[in-house]
């Protein structure tokens, strides 16, 4: 299952006490202060690691507490400072602080970590020659986890516009085909080539008018090609569900704009799917006198003209 959203709630260890103890022989009657600090508790932190893929573990674990300091002793013994809690996370992901709405940090690389939650420091003991101080608890909090995959490329469009024909055509990804909208629910990724020529790409569930306000599954992985350099933008050419190509061109990059503007100035491929129907030639002949770009035609089901596709990939790259 792709979870790629989750709430968690995170607190520091508290600091250890600080002790109140006197040392007394048969020489000092009076008795001299020599109880220890307290430990510093545990902070919690937050890693990226590039061998997770979701976020599905912290849909069943919500909640995670370090380990408090150890209580200070006699002799000035300081209680033993808790060790950090580490939290795993796949890299790409953003943490924001629910209460405040604000982005504490991105972890956009492998082995990024941020300390979400400070843990306390320990109560002072009283070989200070003052009172004991009581130990400061650990800082809490709770926390948004979204994650945004990382690759080079997305590929966008409408629904059955045949990216995840595409996408299993140029990469070993396996995601559901089928003739119906909607048939992918999940972004795929696939890693398209060999040896130094290689490049991550993200398919995404079909986009359609009003995915950037909530409509269908769009806008809920919009997000997972925010990260990407190039945009690859599928279009059924065919018009096999009785759509305008042209229209579906427009509406697309509109919803890109609306959800977030720098994914419409993002480095664009449009790819003309579906070559291999009847009316995609007149389709396409009509599609290049209104949009003055660069098209490539491609049929995904019969894998014609992917390897110049590739090749263009490569070069915006």
């Amino acid at each position: 299952m792709f979870i790629d959203n989750a709430k968690i709630n995170v607190k520091g260890g508290n600091g250890g006490k600080g002790c109140r103890c006197f040392y007394r022989d048969m020489y000092t009657r009076q008795g001299i202060a020599d109880g220890g600090d307290g430990g510093r508790g545990a902070d919690v932190i937050i890693r990226a690691d590039r061998n997770l893929r979701t976020l599905l573990d912290f849909h069943y674990n919500r909640h995670f507490r370090g380990q408090d300091g150890g209580h200070g002793s006699g002799k000035k013994k300081k209680g033993k400072d808790a060790l950090p809690l580490y939290i795993r996370v796949p890299a790409g992901t953003v943490i924001t602080d629910a209460a405040t709405g604000s982005v504490l940090r991105d972890l956009g690389s492998d082995a990024d970590e941020v300390i979400v939650a400070r843990g306390g420091r320990g109560g002072r003991g009283n070989q200070h020659h003052c009172e004991v101080t009581p130990f400061e608890p650990g800082e809490e909090r709770q926390l948004i986890l979204d994650l945004k995959l990382i690759a080079d490329c997305g590929l966008v469009g409408f629904p059955n516009a045949g990216k995840s024909t595409l996408i299993s055509n140029i990469s070993r990804a396996r995601p559901e085909i089928a003739a119906y909208p909607f048939t992918t629910k999940a972004p795929v990724l696939g890693v398209v080539g060999a040896g130094n020529s290689v490049f991550v790409i993200a398919d995404i569930p079909g986009l359609i008018e009003g995915s950037s306000s909530g409509r269908g599954l769009g806008d809920r992985f919009l997000r997972h090609v925010e990260r990407t350099r190039v945009l690859v933008h599928i279009i059924d050419m065919a018009g096999v569900d009785g759509r305008d190509p042209l229209e579906d061109y427009r509406i697309i990059n509109k919803e890109l704009k609306d959800y977030n503007p720098e994914l419409a100035g993002k480095l664009q491929i449009i790819a003309a799917n579906k070559m291999d129907l009847e009316p995609a030639k007149a389709n396409l002949a009509r599609f290049k006198k209104v949009i003055k770009k660069r098209v490539y035609p491609v049929s995904a089901l019969n894998k014609k003209g992917l390897e110049e596709l590739i090749e263009a990939i490569r070069k915006k790259l």
